[in-house]
């Protein structure tokens, strides 16, 4: 059974989303303090993890950034703050998915089970090509999730790593935003658009020589982008 681990200081939503995802057949693990839920994060073993930005002790952020130094499992933010500059840090240190409060029990739930389906199909190995893919300079290990850029290994997080296996795996071919999110979130749910944004930006970074002047992922104006070869 997949455990779970929430963040949350507001009691009635810790319960609310334990009550639907237990539902769902999740084993929930709660813990309302900041310090207390990162220390629990970093010394037990969870599927997945959901946390609030404003927390006593330590934040939401730096709750993030510990456990993806930990693991590549799908870490989700639940939080109240709607700025852009906060999705798109917190997307920016390893999150997975950002969802604004007030949300639907049930949409969060079905992010839950998409971001854990897409984590398990990869894990397993769901792909009927080569393990390896190798291209512009990039080779892409499909079995254990590892990226190198001109022979340079590079760190990416599972989305991260999912969207440039993604891209990479359909070169030339253009992608919009929305397919983007239904294509590797595994979800027909409408994505905040800077989730997509922000794992492009992050990607470039990492792969291209000058990420202000993209040559490997391209933006095709008012379309989305392509993986150009």
């Amino acid at each position: 059974m997949d455990r779970i681990l929430i963040v949350e200081d507001e009691a009635e939503i810790a319960e609310l989303e334990k009550d639907y995802l237990e539902l769902s057949g999740y084993e929930v693990v709660i813990e309302s303090d900041g310090t207390k839920g990162m220390e629990r994060a970093l010394s037990e073993n969870f599927s997945l993890y959901i946390l609030d930005l404003m927390l006593p002790g330590v934040d939401g952020f730096e709750i993030c950034a510990r456990i993806r130094e930990k693991t590549n499992r799908p870490i989700l933010i639940v939080s109240a703050k709607k700025d852009d500059i906060d999705k798109i840090r917190g997307l920016g240190i390893g999150a997975d998915d950002y969802i604004t409060k007030p949300f639907s029990p049930s949409e969060m739930v079905a992010r839950v089970k998409a971001h854990l389906n897409s984590f398990e199909r990869i894990a397993r190995g769901g792909f009927n090509e080569d393990d390896t893919l190798e291209i512009r300079g990039i080779k892409i290990d499909k079995v254990d999730r590892r990226v190198w850029v001109n022979g340079e290994e590079k760190p990416f997080t599972t989305k991260e790593f999912d969207m440039l296996l993604f891209l990479a795996a359909h070169p030339n071919r253009v992608f919009t935003k929305e397919e983007l999110f239904t294509g590797i979130w595994d979800s027909e749910l409408v994505g905040d658009i800077a989730t997509v944004t922000v794992h492009i930006k992050k990607l470039r970074e990492k792969i291209e020589a000058n990420p202000s002047k993209p040559q490997i992922i391209e933006t095709i104006w008012g379309v989305g982008y392509r993986f150009k070869v």
